[in-house]
């Protein structure tokens, strides 16, 4: 898997032919445009959990959540500003 940060109006080459665009958003929300073929089919998660009723295939999908807190290796680091007196 492929973690990546990326800015408003960057975007994804996923081989020739389809393009994510990261439009922006808030803090839990992201807009994204897909430009991708008409003979892919694209299904959003959620839908795909509501269609499946087998508790075995369920567990099965792939879910993904979101971190609470980032890793140390992946926080910006704090200037300490040092406050001497003379």
């Amino acid at each position: 898997m492929l973690r990546l940060t990326v800015n408003t109006e960057e975007y994804l080459m996923i081989g020739d032919d389809i393009r994510i665009a990261f439009l922006g958003g808030t803090k839990n929300h992201t807009r994204v445009m897909l430009d991708i073929p008409k003979e892919v089919n694209v299904v959003r998660g959620k839908v795909l959990e509501k269609r499946t009723t087998d508790t075995e295939e369920k567990k099965k999908l792939a879910h993904y959540y979101a971190e609470p807190e980032l890793q140390e290796r992946y926080r910006k680091k704090k200037v300490q500003v040092s406050s001497t007196v003379k």
